[in-house]
């Protein structure tokens, strides 16, 4: 395993146990070597859970299922701990709906017939295109000369990448708005194209070539200099509840 799983694991180990010394000293668990692993183990689980689905979003590995698996196995094992619901550790068979949730998900992923609202000439129509509204799934535009057109997508959760210097892009003011629950948006666009981005999330970081912030809520708006002056430019709307906003020029 690599080295980094390790600290991790001795990261989490160590917070876990502090959190627990913390809530003997003010009353509201009694610590002794009998219950500590029953605190310890479910807030692995819990740890570990979040680790692989914000390394999912990240696109380094992890994993949704596996993630959300054992953030919610680790939450129920520590409701039990705390009194708040009845749920041990051989009642991870009554889990068994999650897989239910994961099938629904994965077809709503799979959808043939995935809608872009495109917003022209003050009207709103619907059509079909490689992206997807309300689902779950990655979406690319990196093709040679793909066509830049005025576009609102909205997902669950998923990643996005935009290669905008193999784009053909109109001489025109182009609207491009990505919303999503959870996910990664990766933007590149050549030194000529003037554009502007207003991006915000609720919990990651964004970075729009060099300017960057990352926490909680954060927000982060730019605009290139001649963007008022521009016959074609692009103005970016990029919101997500949880993940990460990267623009770069290329």
């Amino acid at each position: 395993m690599k080295s980094g799983f390790f600290r991790f694991l001795i990261a989490a180990v160590l917070i876990i146990f502090g959190v627990v010394l913390v809530l003997e000293n003010i009353g509201v668990l009694e610590f002794n070597s009998e219950n500590a692993w029953g605190y310890i183990y479910p807030s692995i689980f819990v740890l570990f859970g979040l680790k692989w689905m914000i390394d999912r979003m990240r696109h380094r590995g992890g994993s949704w299922v596996w993630g959300s698996f054992f953030f919610i196995y680790g939450s129920l094992l520590l409701f039990d701990r705390f009194d708040v619901i009845e749920f041990a550790f051989r009642d991870v068979f009554k889990l068994w709906p999650l897989l239910i949730v994961y099938f629904g998900f994965l077809f709503i992923g799979k959808s043939t017939k995935p809608k872009v609202i495109i917003h022209k000439g003050g009207s709103t129509v619907e059509k079909e295109d490689n992206s997807s509204f309300f689902t779950v799934g990655n979406h690319e535009f990196n093709k040679p000369n793909w066509k830049v057109e005025p576009t609102t997508v909205k997902t669950l959760a998923g990643d996005f990448y935009y290669d905008f210097s193999k784009a053909y892009i109109p001489e025109k003011e182009i609207p491009i708005t990505i919303s999503s629950l959870a996910g990664d948006v990766h933007i590149l666009v050549p030194e000529n194209l003037e554009f502007q981005v207003h991006a915000s999330v609720k919990a990651g970081d964004i970075d729009v070539v060099g300017q960057s912030v990352d926490g909680i809520n954060r927000s982060l708006n730019y605009v290139t200099p001649n963007y008022d002056n521009a016959t074609r430019k692009i103005n970016f709307n990029l919101k997500l509840k949880a993940g990460s906003i990267r623009v770069d020029y290329v």
